[in-house]
């Protein structure tokens, strides 16, 4: 591993500061300039006390030179591998939250697809400290040109699966899959919710310690859920701020062809473990049953789509092998903790 500071995120214990910041990096060069330009300079104006890191995770689009070059103020650490977006974010996230660093006030997890201003972060700042039981606050997003995004769920259960894996577009946008109504949006005060989208959320430093970091057991998708289920449980709040608005260029972290197998893997993987870390049993069972059909139901189709000439042997190809790695077995201790505590109420 390279870092500006050298060894600075495993030696080095700074004072605390008001705010830290993490922001991971994979092959995003441009929207990762555009999203430090727009932190430092929110920053900047604010005129706060801040750490900004970049954990950059061997992308080989010279997101990390640029960084180095480009953002001065900004603590680099360039991976000489691809961690995953939750062990990335770990890096600074373990030894804040275990003691080892001095964790700051306030943590703020940020994509390289956002751009954020002075005003969304002031707000999320004083929505956090307004509530001395919150443990984390999310911004409304939206898409360029304006478009409204989702920022806040329900966390996930049966229903929201289904219609993941058997999509009815009506439903969609519906609070029956996990959306909060737009009036909660558009009353512009802060409204609590399950858990925000990890694309932007401020964490409490008090918060993170009791809760501890993500859980590197989800190499992308479902960490944030998976905190937020946890700080939960353990009686904190969470919040979504409409008055703070971000700007998220959704997907553009990881991009989005039709069919990405590595991606659809790790989603899949990802929300079984959730699902086996939280959920009953009967729900477990049914949300294994959901997804072996839908599996089923989508090689049906990608056959079908085979037989007219729609995909190419090779893709019908590693379809299959995706949808078979998405049902390989999960860590077995995981599966024996999720036995241990079936009683406890699940999603």
């Amino acid at each position: 591993m390279t870092t500006r500071d050298e060894g600075a995120a495993a030696n080095a214990t700074p004072s605390a500061v008001a705010l830290g910041v993490v922001v991971v990096s994979y092959n995003t060069r441009e929207l990762l300039a555009a999203c430090l330009a727009h932190l430092t300079a929110a920053v900047d104006q604010i005129g706060l006390p801040a750490e900004i890191w970049v954990v950059d995770n061997a992308s080989n689009d010279a997101s990390a030179e640029m960084v180095a070059e480009t953002f001065g103020s900004v603590r680099l650490l360039a991976e000489p591998r691809n961690l995953g977006f939750t062990a990335a974010n770990n890096r600074l996230l373990g030894p804040w939250a275990s003691g080892a660093r001095a964790c700051p006030d306030r943590v703020l997890l940020l994509n390289p697809d956002t751009e954020i201003d002075a005003a969304a972060l002031r707000e999320l700042m004083t929505t956090l400290d307004r509530d001395d039981r919150a443990a984390v606050v999310g911004p409304a997003l939206h898409y360029p040109g304006g478009r409204f995004q989702h920022a806040a769920f329900r966390f996930p259960g049966l229903i929201q699966t289904g219609l993941d894996l058997f999509p009815v577009p009506r439903l969609l946008d519906h609070p029956i899959n996990g959306r909060y109504p737009r009036k909660c949006y558009a009353a512009d005060q802060a409204f609590e919710v399950d858990f925000v989208l990890g694309a932007c959320m401020l964490i409490r430093g008090e918060a993170l310690r009791a809760v501890g970091p993500l859980d590197e057991g989800f190499f992308m998708y479902c960490e944030e859920i998976d905190w937020c289920k946890r700080a939960a449980e353990a009686g904190w709040r969470r919040l979504c701020t409409p008055a703070a608005d971000v700007l998220h260029h959704a997907g553009g972290a990881t991009g989005q062809p039709a069919f990405r197998a590595a991606a659809f893997v790790q989603l899949w993987r990802s929300r079984r473990r959730y699902f086996a870390r939280h959920a009953s049993a009967w729900r477990r069972a049914g949300f294994a049953g959901l997804l072996r059909l839908g599996l089923a139901s989508r090689l049906a189709g990608d056959r079908w789509s085979a037989r007219r000439g729609r995909i190419d042997p090779a893709e019908l190809a590693a379809r299959r092998a995706a949808y078979r790695e998405v049902l390989a077995p999960l860590d077995p201790d995981l599966a024996l903790r999720a036995d241990a505590e079936s009683g406890r109420a699940g999603s």
